[in-house]
């Protein structure tokens, strides 16, 4: 009997009773996801809404409209594979929103570009707590959320969208010519919305895996979150809120969208479990 009370402790203890089951979020008809699609985006966007030949203003293709296979189930042996063309801009959205979780999701890279980032690096991204509507951002295509991002060399920076901001742990910029870079010893610094030091951060190092399966991880309790890249926490953030009507809110929960963003992209084992409480292996990165 004393063993098991012992036994109860320590699972208390390391939040092993808010770790509950894992639930899928990828079969064959993305069931769990919504599509949304914008544009096709020339070299030399500017941000304003497209026109066509005649300068009429052209609309965004818009939701559960995917007649291109823009987002499109593989096989991999046995697994399903989510294939993100690339090709227009654009999301797969959960129909459901989550609030405190522990997503995670296996990101390798296609061999495609497309315009306008044919020059520049492939590009994709994890997009939390996401509420509005879609298209209010420079790119039209994506609702108000922050981004876990998901780009060659940068798995795990982040970016505030819209009038979101947040609190991370990381180096002053120096100078406008500079970003702040993620690292557990700093204090949090506020990005986002209303910051003198922007919207982006760098991830704390270069954990990706060139060529391969990486593993991405992504915390969220109560309005904090971790930015984990295989294995390794690359980013702390805390405070996430956003400004609705002139006053500031909390962002804590809502859907969660992965970008089409002119690159073709493969992610498979996408899950999500939720989190009664944070576990002490986690809680650890906010004391």
């Amino acid at each position: 009997m004393k063993n098991l009370f012992v036994a109860l402790l320590i699972l208390i203890s390391s939040g092993s009773f808010a770790q509950k089951a894992w639930t899928s979020l990828l079969d064959k008809d993305l069931d769990h996801w919504d599509t949304y699609l914008s544009y096709r985006f020339e070299d030399g966007y500017k941000g304003a809404q497209p026109k066509d030949a005649a300068g009429n203003l052209i609309e965004p293709i818009g939701l559960n409209k995917d007649e291109f296979g823009v987002f499109t189930v593989i096989k991999e042996g046995n697994e399903p594979v989510l294939k993100i063309s690339g090709e227009i801009y654009g999301c797969v959205v959960t129909k459901k929103d989550y609030r405190n979780y522990h997503f995670r999701l296996k990101v390798k890279w296609g061999d495609k570009k497309l315009p306008p980032r044919e020059k520049l690096l492939k590009d994709s991204g994890i997009m939390y707590h996401s509420v509005g509507d879609f298209g209010k951002d420079y790119w039209r295509s994506w609702m108000l959320s922050q981004e876990f991002q998901v780009m060659e060399g940068h798995l795990g920076d982040f970016w505030s969208q819209q009038s979101s901001s947040i609190e991370i742990k990381a180096y002053l910029p120096e100078g406008s010519m500079m970003n702040p870079v993620a690292d557990e010893s700093q204090p949090f610094i506020p990005l986002g919305k209303g910051s003198e030091y922007g919207g982006f951060c760098l991830r704390s190092c270069n954990y990706e895996k060139t060529g391969e399966w990486n593993t991405l991880e992504l915390i969220c309790y109560e309005g904090k979150s971790l930015h984990i890249v295989n294995g390794q926490v690359v980013m702390i953030l805390q405070n996430s809120k956003y400004e609705k009507d002139g006053k500031t809110l909390p962002l804590d929960k809502g859907k969660i969208q992965l970008q089409s963003e002119a690159a073709e992209v493969f992610y498979k084992d996408i899950e999500i479990r939720e989190l009664k409480s944070l576990p002490n292996e986690y809680a650890k990165y906010f004391k």
